[in-house]
C-alpha cells in the first residue's frame, strides 16, 4: 500500500456510525464530508514537525453515572496518543480536569512510561522524552466564563507547545456558550475551560496548530464545521453544537479511534512501524481496566464503571484498533 492508500484506509476505519449518533444522516452533508481532507492534514501538522510539543486536552465528566465520573472515551485515546508521540521523541503532557487526574496516571503507568505529576501549567520543568506530565485543573476552582487565573500563553510558552489535540473535550456551546452533554445537560459546574488554550493558540497562529477529536458534535474542533450541518444530522445540535474551531477536525465513530488513527498516521508518514504490542487490543484492554478500577471511570453511554467504551462490546470496539495494525504492517 502507498502512503495514500494506508491513510485513506486509516480513516475509513474509524469512520462509522456505531452509536448511531447520526454523524453521517445526511449522505450528502454530514460531519464526515465537512471535515473531507482534516485527517491527512492533521497528521502531517504533526509529522512535519518531528520534536516539539503536544498538548493534549480530554475528559468528558458524566455526573449521571455511577459513580460520576469521567467517561472511558477520551482519556484511553489520549494515553495511546501520548505513548506512540512520546516513543517518537514528542515532549506530550495531558491535560484533564482534576477529577480525571487518577485515571491517566494509572494509566501511564500502565504503559511503563514515567509520568509526572503536576498540578497546573505552571510548575513546568524539564523532563526526558520517556516522561508524560500530567496538568490537572479543578473545575470548581474558576467560573467558567472568567477563567483567566492560568496564563495559558505561558503555558505555551513554558513547555514549547506546537501542537494542541483536544480528544473527546466538551466545549462551550454556540447557543449559550455553556457546555452541554448529548442530552443536553449543563455541564459548566464539572468542566474547566480548557477551550481556552485552544482559542490562545488561534492566537499564536500558525506557531502551534489544533487538532480536535470528536464523535458527537459538543467537542471542541466541532465549531469546524457548520451549525446547519451538526443540526441537521445530530439529534439536539442546535443546542450542543460546540462553538470552538480547531485547525483540523478528526470525526470518528468513537473518539478514542480518532486518536488511534491519528497516532499511525504520524507514524505511517514518518516512514516508522510501531511496536506491535502498541496497537495489541489485550494490551489497550488491560490498560483500561486499570483506568477504570482506580481512576474510575466509566461507560459513558450506559453510565456503569466497566472496562468498555460508548456501549460496545469488546470486540466490536477493537475492530478499527486490529484494522489499523493491520495497514500499519503491509508493505
Amino acid at each position: 500500500m502507498t502512503t495514500d492508500e494506508k491513510l485513506s484506509a486509516i480513516l475509513s476505519a474509524v469512520q462509522t456510525d456505531p452509536g448511531n449518533r447520526g454523524l453521517a444522516r445526511d449522505p450528502h452533508d454530514n460531519l464526515f464530508t465537512a471535515t473531507r481532507g482534516d485527517f491527512e492534514a492533521a497528521c502531517r501538522s504533526i509529522a512535519d514537525d518531528p520534536v516539539s510539543g503536544v498538548a493534549i486536552l480530554t475528559g468528558f465528566y458524566i455526573p449521571t453515572a455511577t459513580p460520576p465520573a469521567a467517561e472511558t472515551d477520551g482519556p484511553l485515546g489520549a494515553i495511546h496518543l501520548a505513548v506512540l508521540l512520546t516513543a517518537l521523541g514528542y515532549q506530550a503532557v495531558v491535560l484533564i480536569d482534576s477529577w480525571g487526574k487518577q485515571a491517566i496516571e494509572t494509566g501511564l503507568r500502565r504503559t511503563g512510561l514515567a509520568w509526572d505529576r503536576i498540578t497546573n501549567p505552571f510548575e513546568l520543568r524539564a523532563s526526558g522524552h520517556r516522561t508524560v506530565p500530567v496538568w490537572t485543573v479543578p473545575p470548581h476552582s474558576h467560573p467558567w466564563y472568567a477563567f483567566q487565573a492560568l496564563d495559558w500563553h505561558h503555558a505555551i510558552e513554558g513547555y514549547a507547545l506546537r501542537h494542541a489535540v483536544a480528544i473527546e473535550r466538551v466545549g462551550p456551546s454556540r447557543q449559550d456558550g455553556r457546555p452541554y452533554s448529548m442530552r443536553g445537560r449543563d455541564l459548566s459546574e464539572f468542566t474547566a475551560p480548557m477551550h481556552h488554550l485552544i482559542e490562545e493558540c488561534h492566537r499564536m497562529r500558525p506557531q502551534v496548530g489544533t487538532i480536535g477529536i470528536g464523535d458527537g458534535g459538543n467537542e471542541i474542533g466541532m465549531g469546524k464545521v457548520s451549525w446547519n450541518t451538526v443540526n441537521r444530522n445530530i439529534p439536539s445540535g442546535a443546542q450542543i453544537a460546540c462553538r470552538v474551531p480547531t485547525d483540523q477536525l478528526i470525526v470518528a465513530g468513537v473518539s478514542n479511534w480518532g486518536a488511534y488513527a491519528l497516532a499511525a498516521g504520524v507514524y505511517v508518514l514518518r516512514g516508522v512501524k510501531p511496536s506491535r504490542d502498541l496497537f495489541d487490543p489485550d494490551r489497550e484492554r488491560e490498560i483500561l481496566e486499570v483506568m477504570v478500577r482506580e481512576g474510575p471511570l466509566v461507560d459513558g453511554v450506559t453510565g456503569k464503571q466497566t472496562a468498555t467504551v460508548d456501549g460496545l462490546s469488546w470486540d466490536e470496539y477493537v475492530k478499527p484498533l486490529v484494522r489499523i495494525r493491520e495497514i500499519l504492517e503491509s508493505s
